[in-house]
């Protein structure tokens, strides 16, 4: 009811907010996906730039930028002239890179304007179709009996929320297949259908197709539920491994300095989008639920998270290739 509340009154502040804007936008708008196509985070961006090129009636174009973590693509969006025609949608690794790499060209808080918080999705753990383990505790044993059946996983990059989550379930299960970092989900799901990789941590919006086509074989969701959309697939929870729960988050950002009344426009355009009943559809088939939150909730979900993740990368020991 909340979420609906706060997209509602955002709705109801559109129209005046667009008309203080000075026009926004009067050219096409890009929007930075730190990551390479065909991952998640690629996935949100291309739906709702779509709609919302409709909405403010100029192009939204998706410019993927990946390597080292999200980090190059992040530097662009942060250095880009802050005039509302340069976006960043990132997920949750946006809010672990600082606890990885000792030393980033940006600041996470300082250098961006935060719209929103898009939508979120858990993560699902899934294997290359010939490992010969059909749930996490069959993984478990076959890593131990035979290092080489799961020599190695794939994640959609260093510090990314898949390979924290990855490293911890390493670590809590005493296994140890190798890391083998890819610039997004995309690269990272081709990886595992190939054998190149034989596990790799997902979202769903990223591996379900390969799943249902039978080229991935799903073990767990890492949510609390089991998922509406893949309802055959149980919890690492049910299976006795509590310590997986993790989802991705996405986010969308502009550079700091952006004028106010722009970043606004943003913001009501952002919030009819998720609104819209075929974007709710869009991503809910892919496993993703609309969260679109405002500002100030973004900047202190960014604020909690960075201290949060800054303690499990300590724990795990993880630091950048």
């Amino acid at each position: 009811m909340q979420m609906k509340s706060r997209l509602l009154a955002a709705l109801l502040l559109a129209a005046s907010t667009l008309a203080q804007s000075d026009g926004y936008p009067v050219k096409s708008v890009r929007v930075i996906v730190p990551f390479a196509p065909g991952g998640g985070t690629d996935v949100v961006a291309r739906v709702l730039g779509q709609k919302l090129s409709v909405i403010l009636g100029q192009q939204f174009v998706i410019e993927n930028k990946g390597g080292a973590g999200g980090s190059i693509g992040t530097d662009q969006a942060a250095k880009a002239p802050a005039d509302g025609y340069t976006l960043l949608l990132v997920p949750t690794s946006h809010v672990i890179n600082p606890s990885i790499f000792a030393k980033l060209p940006f600041d996470t808080e300082r250098d961006f304007a935060p719209i929103s918080m898009v939508a979120t999705t858990p993560i699902l753990v899934a294997v290359a179709p010939g490992v010969p383990a059909n749930n996490l505790k069959e993984l478990v044993a076959l890593a131990h009996d035979n290092p080489q059946a799961v020599a190695n996983y794939g994640s959609a990059g260093n510090g990314t929320v898949f390979h924290l989550a990855t490293e911890l379930f390493k670590r809590k299960n005493d296994i140890d297949p190798a890391h083998i970092p890819y610039k997004g989900g995309g690269p990272v799901v081709m990886a595992l259908i190939s054998g190149e990789v034989q596990l790799a941590f997902e979202t769903m919006l990223s591996l379900q197709p390969y799943v249902r086509s039978g080229r991935a074989k799903a073990l767990a969701v890492a949510s609390r539920e089991r998922s509406k959309v893949m309802p055959d697939v149980p919890t690492a929870l049910e299976q006795g491994f509590p310590e997986l729960v993790a989802t991705n988050d996405y986010m969308m950002f502009a550079p700091a300095g952006t004028p106010k009344p722009v970043l606004d426009a943003i913001g009501a355009a952002l919030a009819r989008a998720l609104a819209d009943p075929d974007t709710v559809a869009k991503l809910s088939q892919q496993g993703a639920d609309i969260v679109g939150s405002g500002p100030e909730q973004l900047a202190a979900y960014v604020h909690t998270e960075l201290g949060r993740w800054a303690e499990v990368v300590k724990q795990a020991r993880i630091k950048s290739d």
